[in-house]
């Protein structure tokens, strides 16, 4: 995967903005649970009371405060706060909204910032709760007596009055005492346990508690709301960046891989086979674009959550972290044994689909063959056996993958039956709010969560791998054939002079040359024809004119000048090429004979198919040049691919031309009227002819005859006969005396 990082360059803006959305994306994701946890803590066990700051407290609230503060904190608090009665110039104002000011003088906090309220907090609230106990004591008192300090005081006694007589320091331990539960569990505990009597305290000057209560909730849930359309908005954002990337990406490999197969010679075919190369060119590439598109989607969005969740844990509660811990191990202990598991079969897919392609393809172009030999039996088991081993091997894959959700769903579940268990225990306690212990969950759940997307991405990216090394494997490969860093051009315009020069051939791998020492020269307007035995490599030479391979030793020259110091563009803009297996490509006539030159007119299709002998079968069709041809060509006969073949090649009016065979599927008749018309039209050029039968070359001003990759004889016609035994040989196995004088 590594090695296609760099085809992610041309996307970093995009995969940068990306990051940014996820991360808002995780931020929104992490925020949540808070929210949550506020409008159960606060909005419903608190009514809606966020701190222990009231905004009123009356006059006689306020003194029984002061008595559990020291001089310090009694200053500051009286220093945040404005006495207001009926003398005050804003007391028509507070009237409205604290209606019991008629009956008694009350304090509201001026405009304080949240730092202030933040160190009055636990001074005001440990405050409340103070007053709060002696108010129980008071409320608990038996046979009219009260326990104070020590002593026996009568139950109508004022228990403030005597608090503050005491000294400061004796009064502070007794106020630390009774709230020694809930100042150790933190000022979270403290705001809680105040918010009773702050509620109390705002029903006593008038305040409606309940709307403060559904003021607050409904508050949060709106914060929560907009939240949760800014995550989803990022959620859609980076869904569609995360295709545009993983689009692109497949895209440019696509392009890059084909561009990479168009240069191969020959020789590189050899390496690959044509479903292999299909293979990787479509399912690979697929699997390679999957994965970058998830990755975008979960490799940055899952540490984040999962680094963030940790984060927030600890925040809530750091005794319950070990259930995190417990959960990532268990969860890290199944992935890993998955991974070993899977990984291995994950190597051989692509090769089971390779070989299921290579069937397919063998099947389809050669089905006439099954047919005639009746082995659709034999081809079907075949079929059946590669399908069967891909069909085994990915059903292993995704029972693995189907058994691995079950037990992570399964974990999760544990998961919250224990925070549920051990978070009711710590509230039980007082040790933890109920929304904490809800945030904890769901943040226990999001980190789970984020171990389990980074899993499912463990057991995508390896089959990728695969697939990205397969892809790697034919994008590395260095063609054999390749354009000089200098190259030659032709002077003016191009004679055509073909000249072999101690011309030698070997095959990669092969043990000994196809072609030994050959050396001749071909003028334009005159035919040089090959003719041999199969296998004595006349298919050979001449595809080395155009580089389909290199020559091993020796050179070829055109005018002069080596064919390996001008670019391959160039050298094969010089020639006409008819293969010895005509192809033809899907579209139309039309368009199969303008491959050689897109600017052709009418009249230069007209001329080269009358030429090819092709014009009597084309105006047959009701749609003459605009009739289509299927894929290879398989809706024409051999004959017709070859006469289509011959005039694309008159179509581009090269200097040179070579005929590989291409006159094998044409009957004497057609191949002799044929013959008479490049005749003319080729005067002009050179022409190389590979043949088989002597009728076709006969009439050629230079024959040459290879045996074994050697030249055995070249002259004319008449001149072999008389030097050369290997084609007297062969014209006598064709023709009578007779037909041969």
């Amino acid at each position: 995967m590594f090695k296609l990082i760099k085809y992610l360059k041309p996307f970093v803006v995009l995969i940068i903005s990306a990051v940014i959305l996820l991360f808002l994306q995780a931020m929104c994701d992490l925020a949540l649970p808070d929210y949550m946890s506020n409008i159960i803590n606060v909005g419903i066990q608190q009514g809606g009371i966020e701190n222990s700051v009231p905004q009123v407290v009356r006059e006689s609230k306020m003194d029984k405060l002061l008595v559990f503060m020291n001089k310090n904190d009694s200053g500051r608090i009286l220093k945040n706060y404005m006495l207001v009665d009926k003398s005050s110039p804003d007391y028509s104002k507070y009237l409205k909204s604290y209606p019991k000011i008629k009956s008694e003088p009350i304090y509201v906090l001026r405009n304080v910032d949240g730092s202030q309220i933040d160190k009055m907090n636990p001074v005001i609230g440990k405050a409340f709760l103070a007053v709060s106990g002696v108010e129980k004591i008071k409320a608990n008192a038996k046979n009219g007596v009260i326990n104070f300090n020590g002593r026996r005081v009568p139950a109508g006694a004022d228990l403030f009055a005597l608090f503050s007589k005491l000294p400061d320091a004796q009064r502070l331990k007794i106020s630390e005492d009774m709230n020694k539960k809930f100042t150790s569990l933190g000022n979270g505990m403290i705001v809680q346990a105040a918010s009773g009597s702050i509620k109390d305290e705002y029903k006593a000057v008038g305040v409606n508690t309940n709307k403060i209560q559904s003021r607050y909730i409904v508050h949060m849930g709106v914060i929560m709301l907009l939240v949760s359309l800014v995550g989803a908005v990022c959620t859609i954002l980076v869904g569609f960046i995360g295709a545009r990337i993983a689009a692109g990406l497949s895209k440019n490999l696509r392009r890059d891989l084909f561009t990479k197969v168009e240069s191969f010679s020959s020789e590189e075919f050899n390496k690959f086979s044509t479903a292999s190369l299909i293979t990787r060119t479509t399912n690979d590439i697929t699997q390679v674009q999957l994965v970058v598109f998830l990755s975008v989607r979960m490799l940055v969005y899952a540490p984040i959550l999962g680094v963030g969740g940790v984060l927030k844990v600890l925040g809530k509660s750091r005794s319950m972290t070990w259930i995190i811990a417990l959960a990532v191990v268990v969860l890290l202990g199944l992935v890993g044994s998955i991974f070993a598991v899977a990984f291995p079969k994950f190597k051989i897919i692509q090769k089971l689909v390779d070989k299921l392609n290579l069937i397919t393809r063998e099947n389809l172009s050669g089905m006439m063959v099954v047919r005639a030999f009746n082995a659709q039996e034999f081809e079907e088991d075949r079929f059946d056996k590669a399908n069967r081993s891909l069909t085994n091997t990915n059903l292993f894959i995704n029972r693995v993958m189907s058994a691995m959700f079950p037990v992570m769903m399964f974990i999760m579940n544990g998961i919250t039956i224990l925070i549920v268990w051990v978070g009711a225990h710590q509230i039980a306690n007082s040790s933890m709010q109920v929304g904490d212990m809800m945030a904890f969950m769901q943040y226990a759940m999001q980190i789970i969560f984020a171990f389990l997307m980074m899993s499912v991405m463990f057991i995508l990216i390896p089959r990728a791998s695969v697939s990205a090394q397969r892809i790697n494997e034919v994008l590395k490969v260095k063609p054999s054939i390749l354009d000089p860093k200098k190259p030659l051009h032709f002077p003016g315009r191009v004679k055509g002079v073909v000249e072999f020069k101690d011309v030698s051939f070997r095959y990669d791998g092969a043990e000994k040359d196809v072609l030994s020492n050959v050396s001749f020269k071909a003028y334009p307007g005159e035919t040089t024809a090959f003719i041999g035995s199969t296998g004595s490599g006349k298919s050979t030479l001449v595809n080395l004119l155009p580089r389909f391979y290199d020559v091993t030793g020796g050179q070829i020259l055109i005018d002069g000048i080596d064919i390996r110091k001008i670019t391959q563009h160039e050298l094969r803009d010089l020639i006409g090429y008819v293969p010895q297996k005509g192809s033809l490509f899907e579209g139309t006539i039309e368009s199969n004979l303008k491959y050689a030159r897109g600017d052709a007119s009418n009249e230069d299709m007209e001329k080269a198919v009358e030429i090819a002998q092709a014009k009597e079968f084309i105006d047959e069709k009701p749609e003459k040049f605009k009739s289509g041809i299927s894929q290879g060509g398989s809706n024409v006969s051999g004959g017709q691919k070859q006469r289509l073949s011959i005039a694309r090649a008159l179509m581009k009016r090269p200097r040179i031309y070579i005929f590989d065979d291409s006159f094998s599927a044409l009957d004497f008749k057609t191949d002799s009227a044929l013959r008479r018309a490049l005749k003319s039209e080729t005067e002009s050029s050179t022409v190389l002819i590979v043949a088989q039968r002597i009728s076709t070359i006969k009439n050629a001003e230079q024959i040459i005859v290879l045996e074994e990759g050697r030249i055995v004889g070249i002259g004319t016609h008449d001149e072999l006969m008389e030097k050369c035994e290997t084609y007297r040989e062969i014209a006598l196995s064709q023709l009578s005396k007779e037909e041969l004088a």
